[in-house]
């Protein structure tokens, strides 16, 4: 059957002047920010990894001299050919005399000899090893300038578009430049991708041609969930570290740089460390297949759809403040049918102050259809006249 143009203009008349109506539930559920932190580091970044929450930033974005933290991308390319298969801890690799004689800190590895993939990964993230990373850029580069190249360009793919390795040791050279920022994404890609070789970040000692060393990693030393990652000290980038630390579920991913000596380096980050911790926490708001609400529909075969969030949604909150925050279900009444199962219809937003408002989709939980002629008809005057209660 033709529906006539009467009957469409009053739905559509009736559907446009009630879905000029916003509706918003509130919810008091969280927090904003912390009180700010001052940091004697020149540059800062700490998230939250869970949630990707940033908590301090200072000179984040800025192109700074990494030094050894560096050498995490040297890691990563080692890390990524154990995981595909083309490489394994047992392959052995042959020491030039370039490496050998390469001075600032060293594994002490022997000219003409091989050493293991194993004991050159141990090499490079306990002793920090500017020999051991030689070793692996010209046996998987077949130079450490090619290798360096390499190490660019994969840095590309995994998003750290600032960054430009010229060598595979952090050695001084204007050209060789990362963020802090980008330093925290590649922490974050070592410790979520390889959960297999990322333990190594965690062992204190190492070692190799009978000369024992320890790792330079100060937080791995107090009682306060550290597991890695990396120190770093030249004259131009001062001292530096990316650490992280994991309490109840929670991890914490922090990188500073530009500190005064090493001592200051130590301090300065158990501090902020403990900060990050104290001040802030992780909260869950809704899981999926939770029902969010219960929106209005127009015209449909239910009077209702229920909402959800499309996954877990946990938010990294102060203690503080987190009365102040507030969530809100927003979307325009009533929704018309049809509606498909699984369909972005409403929003999700966090929003309180000095915080980054969040929006997530929240999609329909149900099937809605249309139902008949007589029935859509019936219905859009009773909306009307009687208003939304009607429906």
């Amino acid at each position: 059957m033709t529906e006539s143009p009467t009957i469409m203009n009053l739905w559509t008349s009736s559907f446009r002047f009630f879905s000029a109506l916003c509706l918003s539930v509130t919810l008091i559920a969280g927090t904003a920010t912390a009180d700010p932190i001052e940091t004697a580091a020149r540059e800062a970044f700490i998230f939250d990894m869970n949630t990707g929450a940033v908590l301090l930033e200072k000179n984040a974005d800025q192109l700074m001299a990494p030094a050894s933290m560096s050498k995490l991308m040297t890691i990563t390319m080692v890390f990524e050919r154990l995981k595909d298969g083309t490489l394994n801890l047992e392959d052995t690799l042959p020491v030039s005399e370039k490496a050998w004689k390469k001075g600032g800190s060293k594994m002490f590895v022997e000219v003409d000899s091989r050493v293991s993939i194993g004991d050159l990964l141990r090499g490079i993230i306990i002793q920090s090893g500017n020999d051991a990373c030689i070793v692996v850029a010209e046996g998987l580069g077949g130079s450490e300038e090619g290798f360096a190249e390499a190490m660019t360009s994969r840095a590309r793919e995994l998003g750290l578009e600032k960054s430009t390795f010229m060598n595979a040791t952090g050695w001084p050279d204007p050209d060789h430049k990362m963020t802090a920022r980008e330093l925290g994404v590649l922490a974050k890609h070592l410790i979520q991708d390889f959960p297999e070789y990322y333990p190594i970040f965690n062992e204190k000692e190492f070692t190799f041609s009978d000369i024992k060393q320890g790792n330079r990693n100060p937080l791995l030393y107090k009682d306060n969930g550290a597991d890695g990652l990396k120190t770093g000290h030249t004259e131009e980038s001062g001292y530096g570290l990316v650490g992280s630390a994991e309490r109840d579920g929670r991890r914490i991913i922090l990188v500073v740089n530009g500190l005064e000596n090493a001592k200051e380096r130590s301090r300065e980050s158990e501090r902020l460390m403990e900060w990050a911790f104290r001040e802030f926490n992780n909260y869950a708001l809704f899981k999926s297949g939770d029902v969010v609400d219960n929106a209005r529909v127009w015209l449909g075969d239910k009077d209702v759809v229920p909402l959800t969030v499309e996954s877990d949604l946990t938010v990294t909150l102060s203690r503080q403040a987190r009365k102040s925050m507030t969530v809100k279900v927003v979307y325009n009444e009533p929704i018309p049918a049809p509606i498909i199962k699984g369909t972005p219809v409403a929003q999700l937003v966090v929003s309180g102050p000095e915080i980054e408002t969040i929006a997530v989709p929240l999609v329909a939980m149900e099937d809605i259809s249309r139902p008949g002629t007589f029935k859509r008809l019936t219905s859009a005057v009773e909306y009307l006249v009687f208003g939304p209660s009607a429906n």
